[in-house]
């Protein structure tokens, strides 16, 4: 990612690969700065946790903040306190990944007032068209809203997700173009990448403009 802001927020629908995405960004932003962190808000039983790749994490020094109520379906009414290390330790430049419906979303909105006040951040949608429940502008739009109503914060960027995991073939990513161009121009916010498993980026690097190699299920 070019120009990264302090915070960068992921959000998007449950199987959208938020989580995935936060841990290949905060890898690759540890290679550029000394300290990283990565929080999970996502505390609504998340497919695949940040927190599974905690040890990874500590041995390649990235800092874990994660809610004790991670993968529980506790809606929490105050963040542990050290959850407001997110805006109160400027040190660090911070991927956080949030829950992927209004529910999850209401752990950010505590936040929202300071991240705001600093205005250094991105809270970008992921949007997967394979989803069963976001296959398309009107369905994908509906938890794009739902998201910044509960966290008080708009998106300013989508991440094109688009992927059928290791099935996944150059057709189905070039294809998934014009679904994440039509929800970028409905929010009036740019695509600012479309992801792809690293074997097939050599084939499209050339083709999709801001593409973006992903370790499927990464781990450090």
């Amino acid at each position: 990612m070019k120009n990264i802001k302090r915070i960068t927020i992921l959000s998007g629908h449950y199987g959208s690969g938020k989580t995935n995405i936060a841990v290949n960004i905060a890898k690759n932003v540890k290679t550029k700065f000394d300290k990283v962190a990565i929080a999970d808000l996502d505390i609504v039983n998340p497919y695949f946790r940040t927190k599974d790749s905690i040890l990874e994490f500590e041995q390649n020094g990235i800092r874990l903040i994660s809610s004790e109520y991670a993968g529980s379906n506790v809606d929490i009414p105050a963040l542990p306190q050290e959850m407001y290390a997110i805006t109160d330790d400027k040190s660090y430049k911070m991927i956080v990944d949030l829950g992927g419906d209004d529910r999850g979303a209401l752990a950010l909105g505590r936040l929202t007032p300071q991240i705001v006040a600093e205005n250094d951040y991105d809270m970008l949608l992921v949007v997967n068209r394979f989803r069963p429940l976001t296959p398309d502008l009107e369905t994908t739009m509906e938890v794009a809203r739902e998201i910044e109503t509960a966290g008080k914060l708009k998106f300013t960027g989508i991440i094109n997700n688009s992927n059928l995991g290791e099935f996944t073939t150059e057709d189905d990513v070039i294809n998934s173009v014009t679904y994440a161009s039509e929800i970028a121009s409905a929010m009036q916010i740019p695509v600012v990448m479309t992801t792809v498993k690293r074997e097939l980026f050599p084939k499209l690097k050339d083709k999709i403009e801001n593409l973006y190699p992903l370790d499927l299920q990464a781990k450090i």
